[in-house]
């Protein structure tokens, strides 16, 4: 039994979308989750920088007693899931790309052909390929940047024309020329335009990071026994700029008005 909150972060609003899932599976458990919003996004800058600002909020949640970080970014999944599990090595850190990359082996076939979408950090990565093909080595996979997604959603652009022109920029001759059928958000912000991408392409196949990591922090608290057992203290939601667009967000994520919400505003200094 561990009645310690589990520490989420994103690079910006993308990683409510795992929580949702973790909230409605784990019911329990309190969660503090960090957008870093003044900085996002974070799939167009270098390594390195991406890095430094890992670090950083990997030392703000440690210092909220966390007991366990979830990477609620693919990008950060994909460039310094090793880097935190080094630097807090007595803290389970679980990032969203493995557990996408283990439901996408196991539901797909060698007929299936394979997209996936993400940022420029996690395409040049080639993390999903990797982690894909070790589990099943015949799958066909083809990958996409969608740099201007993040933004967008960030935005607030979500429900309109301007979202669905760009979903059709980037998707309509990489869908058709590769026939693809199964669809992998590699990015926790993708969800949130999920409805846009049913609607534009009616028989694809989606397959969500943001909902896979839920069941991977339930097998791991299981594995580590580190359920809460009680019910108890609020859930807190940190912003490195609190924008009108992040609170409105998380209301719309997660289906609650601000005054039931206790949400933050935390600078963390380069």
């Amino acid at each position: 039994m561990d009645n310690r909150p589990i520490g989420f972060f994103d690079s910006g609003l993308g990683g409510l979308t795992s929580i949702v899932h973790t909230m409605k599976l784990l019911p329990e458990e309190r969660i503090i989750f960090f957008g870093d919003t003044a900085r996002t996004p974070y799939g167009s800058k270098s390594p390195e920088t991406i890095r430094q600002f890992t670090m950083q909020i990997g030392d703000f949640l440690v210092k909220q007693n966390v007991k366990m970080i979830v990477i609620a970014c693919n990008t950060v999944s994909a460039t310094c899931l090793a880097d935190l599990r080094k630097a807090y090595p007595d803290i389970p850190v679980i990032g969203v790309i493995s557990p996408t990359a283990k439901v996408a082996a196991d539901l797909c076939s060698e007929e299936d052909r394979i997209g996936i979408i993400a940022t420029k950090v996690t395409v040049r990565s080639n993390a999903y390929e990797k982690k894909i093909l070790e589990k099943h080595p015949g799958l066909k996979l083809f990958s996409k940047a969608c740099p201007a997604f993040v933004p967008l959603i960030e935005e607030g652009i979500i429900d309109n024309e301007i979202m669905d022109l760009t979903i059709k920029y980037y998707l309509d001759d990489f869908v058709c020329e590769n026939n693809i059928n199964t669809l992998i958000l590699g990015c926790t912000h993708y969800p949130l335009i999920s409805e846009n991408l049913k609607r534009i392409y009616p028989e694809m196949r989606i397959i969500s990071s943001s909902k896979e990591v839920a069941t991977a922090v339930e097998i791991e608290l299981r594995k580590r026994d580190m359920f809460a057992g009680r019910t108890g203290g609020e859930n807190v939601f940190y912003a490195s700029d609190l924008s009108e667009n992040f609170v409105n967000m998380i209301k719309t994520v997660l289906g609650k008005e601000e005054t039931e919400l206790n949400i933050k505003f935390k600078n963390l200094d380069i």
